[in-house]
């Protein structure tokens, strides 16, 4: 019989990171959601990235990550769980470039006054260099976030979606504030390129979070 967190397709040590993760999931969403709606988010998740990723090390870590956010916004949407402090959508094509320089700049400025994520239509394989690059000069690390699409949850859950270049792509849902940053694509452009895309991207982050009231540090 399959333990609780484990499936039956995958080998021995990913199925066991897998089941940990589950576990852990579980600890967190105890009280708001059961076994089987967290452990369907974790995998399916993990089947998001599996489908492209040509390095399987950190898949379970990643799906993790992924169905914890995911898990957070259905609870939002389902008026199971609330912060009180908005919640913004940054989207683009690949969640590689413009979409990652402009979270990365909403979580540095924000801080806990606000939350932010990022998806893309076309998820890329990894982040920008020439962004991370960009993004380094300005004293923030966005190594940590990694490409990876959108859900109906999370664009559900979002108060402004922000969207950049991904078109006819973009979920819409009524009721939403959507707003439109056109702005260059960094892929396959130097970092001498991206410095300024980088610099209109703070100024409209910093413009945005002044129009929902949260203080910039």
């Amino acid at each position: 019989m399959t333990e609780p967190g484990a499936r039956a397709d995958l080998d021995t040590d990913r199925s066991l990171v897998l089941q940990r993760a589950a576990e852990s999931l579980h600890r967190t969403f105890a009280n708001t959601f059961g076994p089987e709606t967290i452990e369907r988010f974790l995998y399916s998740s993990y089947d998001q990235f599996a489908a492209t990723a040509t390095i399987p090390t950190y898949l379970p870590l990643l799906a993790e990550r992924f169905a914890k956010q995911r898990l957070n916004a259905l609870a939002k949407v389902e008026g199971k769980a609330s912060s009180g402090i908005p919640t913004v959508l940054f989207l683009c094509t690949h969640n590689a470039g413009r979409s990652q320089m402009a979270l990365g700049f909403f979580h540095h400025l924000a801080g806990e006054r606000a939350v932010g994520w990022s998806g893309g239509s076309e998820p890329g394989m990894e982040l920008n260099p020439a962004a991370v690059a960009a993004m380094t000069e300005r004293g923030i690390d966005i190594t940590q976030e990694f490409p990876k699409p959108w859900t109906d949850e999370i664009v559900q859950a979002a108060d402004v979606v922000i969207t950049m270049g991904c078109g006819d792509a973009c979920p819409i849902f009524p009721g939403k504030r959507y707003e439109d940053w056109a702005l260059d694509d960094p892929a396959g452009q130097g970092l001498d390129d991206v410095r300024p895309i980088r610099d209109e991207i703070q100024r409209r982050v910093l413009h945005l979070l002044d129009e929902l009231g949260v203080q910039a540090r």
